[in-house]
């Protein structure tokens, strides 16, 4: 299989290899313990068509490098693309170096940053990938079950890419999801609901509020020509597909359109949009509730965040309420001012910052359940 090769070297401190012990940094098809040896594979949108690539980490925190492994000849723009979503995808291009000063004397964080060093979150391609995951997997406690889920919406909607371990299938486009029958996604194990949430998601990145306040607040016009930026491109089907009809095998090829540019610009928008401003759009749309607005303005190509106060009968909920008790506070009655006092050298690199806490909470867990 002829292959496109190049390397990808990221803002050090970066150790790639900590993300394995997270599992929800992964999709089904992958097995994060055989990462090591033989890479992370993945579907990569570009513009006219999807690739699967595969890359390798050199191992090196203060020198990180990655190898990309395209299963496929690239064009030069193409490469430059799929460039660019990676890095996304790696968090290669976030600088926290000046973190670990900011945070030094912090007394929640910085006992972490010995067996942390260098972790940088994992996310998908772009936000519409994320918003698709977050959606299906939410209320379903089972993750190996909602990962299986989330394979199977891929499989019916998404690009099949073969490889010489079978096939994988890319992320649904929102050109291709929007035609989908909400009916149609119960055979995947989605209710009803999350899959009219799931095509509502793709109208609104098309058509509705998203794609004109992430335009607005981005001074963008629709008219304008953008180049790529790291949140990749975003291209669609060029031909109207039946709902749950199979997916085209190969490399995946798809006609540009007007549309697909317009998503495109979309996604970047979305990714320079203040956290505060992207958390109230997104909690106006429907299928997308606090918590999965919350993560979703955690997980772009940026180091800061916002944190919304959940308040319900009196109770501080959701992620104020861990950040809080992790710093001795009681969540109930600690003020807008004393929470901001505990996060205060957070300031710039709120996301970056809770990334820890989880990380560290998953390593907890699992040494609790006697797995080293």
């Amino acid at each position: 299989m002829a292959q496109h090769i190049w390397k990808i070297t990221s803002r050090p401190p970066h150790d790639f290899f900590l993300c394995l012990d997270v599992g929800s940094y992964f999709d089904y098809e992958h097995d994060p313990e055989s990462i090591f040896e033989r890479g992370f594979t993945r579907p990569v949108p570009l513009r006219g068509r999807d690739i699967l690539v595969t890359v390798f980490f050199n191992g090196d925190a203060e020198s990180p490098e990655f190898t990309v492994k395209a299963h496929e000849p690239l064009s030069e723009s193409e490469q430059s693309e799929a460039d660019a979503v990676l890095r996304r995808i790696l968090g290669s291009d976030l600088d926290l170096a000046p973190f670990y000063d900011q945070v030094a004397d912090d007394p929640v964080l910085s006992p972490l940053f010995p067996e942390l060093y260098g972790l940088k979150r994992l996310s998908r391609a772009n936000f519409f990938e994320d918003a698709v995951n977050r959606i299906i997997q939410t209320q379903i406690k089972h993750k190996p079950t909602a990962r299986k889920m989330v394979y199977g919406v891929r499989s019916a909607y998404g690009t099949r890419l073969e490889s010489d371990s079978g096939m994988v299938p890319a992320w649904p486009r929102p050109e291709r999801l929007i035609t989908a029958d909400p009916v149609a996604m119960k055979r995947h194990g989605l209710s009803l609901r999350k899959g009219e949430y799931l095509v509502g998601l793709a109208e609104e990145l098309l058509h509705g509020q998203i794609a004109k306040m992430a335009d607005q607040t981005a001074g963008l016009s629709k008219s304008a020509d953008l180049p790529a930026s790291n949140v990749g491109t975003m291209a669609g089907s060029g031909s109207a597909t039946k709902p749950d009809a199979k997916p085209e095998t190969g490399s995946g090829t798809q006609s540009g359109t007007g549309v697909e540019s317009d998503t495109g610009r979309t996604l970047q928008s979305i990714e320079s949009m203040p956290p505060q401003e992207l958390y109230e759009l997104l909690v106006s749309v429907r299928g997308i509730g606090p918590t999965t607005a919350q993560d979703l303005i955690l997980f772009r190509n940026r180091t800061d965040g916002w944190f919304a106060s959940q308040v319900e009968r009196g109770r501080e909920k959701a992620v104020r309420r861990w950040i809080i008790l992790s710093y001795g506070g009681d969540p109930d009655r600690c003020s807008e001012e004393g929470f901001q006092e505990m996060i205060r050298r957070w300031k710039g690199y709120e996301a970056a910052a809770l990334e820890f806490l989880y990380v560290n909470w998953v390593l907890s867990e699992k040494r609790s359940a006697g797995n080293p």
